[in-house]
């Protein structure tokens, strides 16, 4: 019994000396280390950025303006073409007999009224000596004038059949891209099937995106409270996106935006038009616009995997002048390339933790190690914005 009392003893006393060993090594863990950086306020371009769609500056309905059969297309289907060029002829045989008729009608008016004229050259002087009735000079007068009006309407006849006739060589009154020709040749034209294609100006481009109310309503409580500041006149400069994620080479501004909300959409029209070319862009093309020239002075930007979000919002780790842990509730703003504006919750001069936060708990001690610095958003930052419609609190 001795024996065995002695064994357990023995084996609590190096129970408890193995306990004490793990303590002291627990008690002698140097602090977690962390990657900060430093708040710094600063003044940040804002990049917005939206959904848009190309449009022509210029599409013309190419439309016959007489009657008759379709002689031939001149023009390939799809090709650029340029200002006056011919796109489609019509028969003008029957123009031509027409114009021919409206001559002669003319002539013969034209004679009418000579043998008119001389008749009261005539009947003047006789009636200046009451050889004839005061009657005969009434009616040689009137005749006269009769005459005079219709060789006036004869020529307006002339002049309406020689524009009936011209207008069987249709040209192109703008140069750009043409459709596909809507009738084939020998058919008849008739005020019901009277367009024959259409002609789209590629440059200028427009580019059309729309705001949300909220996105306007949003732009503008940023720039009453001074959050953002935009550019002198509102001279906004327009860069398109296009589909493969490259900068389309060309910039604009913005030239119109709607006067109202669309009423089935709610959203708020605007337009921007840019140089094309080369014929880049083309109509109903779907691209990204940015609007670039806003700033956002006294920034402060975070890089976005330093913010986490829990049950009550976001927050993220702080390292205090005692150089301790401290959870810090923040309002984020929007994303701006990697980082993140943060609209509440931060100072300048507060150090701010980067990696490593995700093993921390309030109050204890931390080894803090320099970020690499944040780089400002330049302007080959994809996905660069602030008031995107993808973007929200």
């Amino acid at each position: 019994m001795k024996g065995k009392f002695l064994f357990i003893l023995a084996m609590l006393m190096i129970a408890f000396h193995l306990a004490g060993c793990t303590e002291e090594k627990k008690a002698a863990a140097p602090p977690p280390e962390v990657s900060v950086i430093t708040i710094e306020p600063q003044t940040v371009p804002v990049t917005f950025e939206y959904v848009a769609r190309t449009q022509s500056s210029h599409q013309v309905e190419i439309r016959a303006r007489v009657s008759g059969f379709l002689d031939r297309r001149t023009y390939t289907e799809g090709a650029f073409v340029k200002e006056r060029q011919v796109l489609f002829l019509m028969d003008k045989k029957p123009f031509q007999a027409q114009l021919n008729a409206m001559r002669g009608a003319l002539a013969q008016q034209q004679a009418r009224l000579q043998t008119a004229r001389a008749n009261l050259a005539r009947v003047k002087p006789l009636a200046a000596q009451n050889a004839v009735s005061q009657k005969d000079l009434d009616d040689a007068i009137g005749m006269e004038q009769a005459a005079a009006a219709a060789v006036e309407t004869a020529k307006a006849e002339v002049e309406q059949a020689q524009l009936n006739l011209s207008y069987c060589t249709i040209t192109s009154p703008v140069t750009g891209i043409s459709a596909e020709a809507m009738q084939k040749d020998g058919a008849y034209i008739n005020p019901l099937n009277s367009q024959l294609t259409t002609v789209a100006v590629l440059s200028p481009m427009w580019v059309n995106f729309s705001l949300s109310e909220n996105e306007v309503k949003g732009y503008r409580t940023q720039v009453a409270s001074g959050q953002l500041r935009p550019p002198e006149g509102n001279d906004y400069i327009i860069e398109v996106v296009l589909v493969d994620g490259s900068i389309f080479p060309f910039t604009g501004r913005i030239t119109f935006a709607a006067p109202s909300y669309d009423a089935q959409t709610g959203t708020f029209l605007i337009r921007a038009s840019v140089n094309n070319p080369d014929s880049i862009l083309r109509p109903n093309q779907y691209v990204r616009a940015r609007m670039k020239g806003a700033v956002r002075p006294n920034a402060i930007l975070v890089p976005q995997r330093a913010v986490q979000q829990g049950a009550k919002g976001h927050f993220l780790w702080v390292v205090t002048k005692e150089g301790k842990a401290e959870l810090r509730a923040v309002v984020i703003g929007d994303w701006n390339g990697d980082n993140i504006f943060i609209d509440e919750g931060l100072r300048a001069g507060e150090q701010v933790v980067v990696d490593g936060g995700l093993t921390l708990n309030p109050g204890i001690p931390v080894t803090a190690k320099p970020f690499a610095a944040i780089q400002k958003p330049t302007d080959a930052d994809k996905g660069s914005e602030s008031g995107s419609a993808e973007i929200r609190k």
